[in-house]
């Protein structure tokens, strides 16, 4: 397998532009199955396939953007292209992730808004969910060979996971207990832990790709004001703009507002922050009726880019009902755009201003301490995840109960659906048993969900 090429003496980047662009293309494409998948597949593209980035340093940049509120795959993807590229490196990753799943869910919202009881969308989204299923399952198992290295580390996982499920501890909280106790357990017994930074399956660092980026970008404090500034104002501005010529009250206005809000609030990935979405989309501002969240979900889990891409389906439909002098459509559109804008902007400011320091910061062990620790935890975090969408996709009822504080998920057994339990067993079986590509299994698996829902109805 082939290494990474030498690095030019000008300090350029080894990879040619076009290359990662066509590179950040398919990624963007090929990322299904929410965070899980997303960062399972930009692995497998960047470390196992081309070889741009070591092990060692992809997990260094997850751990980082694991800290930050907003969709950590999309972060990491602009983090990988700064690596390579700089800031337009950067520009082109971040976006090129994010567009597949933009078009595509301004086309299920346009659907939606104008055929939403057709039956053929209804039967393609049901394959799909249950094929999604088995495509987390695989990000998992994948995500924690790689980095559940040490008995500790499993223990960390285990712990962030019955915290989340059963706790329901906030996620930044475990984050930060996770960091400290890493911390802690290097200063006393550093080899229990297994630390990204200083194991590489590889047994080398792709580091010339980072001096690339790190000669292109130094972090000083001029240059951090000035990112600031700029990726500041390209965030705000709408928000502002709208808010003054409109007035507070305005649906645009509101959209611009609230969703800069929620991206400043969303650790933890995008489940953490959907309940509150959901309740003041629903029950404070009347932008959408109640159940029509799950619908919007289901496009974000079904469709390429991060799950977060729900909120775009909520700002359509805020627009498309309360147009004002616009034709619904178009209001909509517009507003698919406001909202993509305002939620993603942000993890361009957070990528674009820390990403120099903590590229130097990488190599202090007790730093990498505290991240792999929390790696740890995300991958426990992550199971929570999957374990929350198997039960949702296999059974149509899930009850939340509490028992002296803990909160468990009851599936209602009279509610299983076979067909679902059946495709995504077989897409389980497809992608550990005969190793199929991912688009190989989505596609089966919608053509089974069309040819059961057209049958039988779903």
């Amino acid at each position: 397998m082939s290494r990474a090429p030498a690095p030019p003496a000008s300090g350029a980047s080894p990879v040619a532009f076009g290359d990662a662009v066509r590179t950040f293309a398919r990624i963007g494409l090929e990322s299904f199955g929410g965070p899980a998948g997303q960062i399972a597949v930009m692995h497998r593209v960047l470390v196992e396939e081309r070889r741009w980035l070591s092990e060692r340093r992809f997990l260094h940049a997850l751990n980082y953007c694991m800290l930050l509120p907003g969709p950590e795959a999309q972060q990491l993807a602009i983090y990988s292209g700064w690596l390579l590229h700089g800031y337009r490196g950067g520009l082109v990753a971040g976006w090129l992730f994010v567009l597949p799943g933009f078009v595509t869910i301004l086309a299920l919202s346009i659907a939606y808004a104008l055929y939403r009881d057709v039956g053929f969308v209804t039967a393609l989204f049901f394959g799909l969910q249950a094929a999604v299923l088995a495509v987390v399952v695989e990000a998992v198992v994948r995500i924690g060979r790689r980095v559940l290295k040490r008995r500790l580390n499993v223990a960390i996982a285990a712990a962030a996971f019955i915290g989340i499920s059963f706790l329901t501890l906030p996620f930044p909280a475990i984050v930060l207990g996770a960091g400290v106790f890493g911390l802690a357990v290097h200063r006393v017994a550093p080899r229990w832990l297994a630390v990204a930074a200083a194991e590489d399956a590889d047994g080398e660092d792709a580091g010339v790709l980072a001096d690339a980026a790190r000669a292109q970008a130094p972090p000083t404090a001029a240059r951090a004001l000035r990112v600031g500034a700029t990726w500041g104002a390209l965030w705000l501005t709408p928000t502002l703009v709208l808010t003054l010529a409109l007035g507070p009250a305005n649906v645009w206005a509101t959209i611009a507002r609230f969703f800069s809000q929620a991206a400043v609030v969303t650790f933890g990935g995008a489940y953490a922050v959907l309940a509150y979405i959901a309740q003041r989309a629903v029950d404070s501002f009347g932008w959408l009726e109640p159940g029509e969240m799950l619908v919007g979900l289901s496009m974000a889990e079904t469709t390429p880019g991060p799950l977060i891409m729900v909120v775009q389906f909520v700002g359509f439909l805020a627009a498309y009902r309360d147009p004002g002098a616009m034709p619904p459509l178009v209001a909509a559109t517009l507003a698919a755009v406001l909202t993509t804008w305002v939620t993603f902007t942000p993890c361009f400011l957070w990528i674009f201003l820390g990403a120099p320091s903590i590229e130097r910061l990488r190599e202090i062990r007790a730093l990498a301490a505290a991240l792999g620790s929390i790696t740890s935890a995300v991958v426990g975090a992550i199971l929570n995840l999957a374990v929350w969408f198997s039960l949702h996709v296999v059974f149509e009822v899930v009850r939340e109960e509490r028992v002296a504080g803990v909160r468990l998920l009851v599936p209602d057994p009279g509610t299983l659906d076979p067909a679902a339990l059946a495709i995504g067993v077989a897409a389980l079986v497809a992608i550990f048993r005969f190793h199929l590509g991912m688009m190989r299994v989505l596609g089966g698996a919608a053509v089974a969900g069309v040819v059961y829902g057209l049958a039988f109805g779903v």
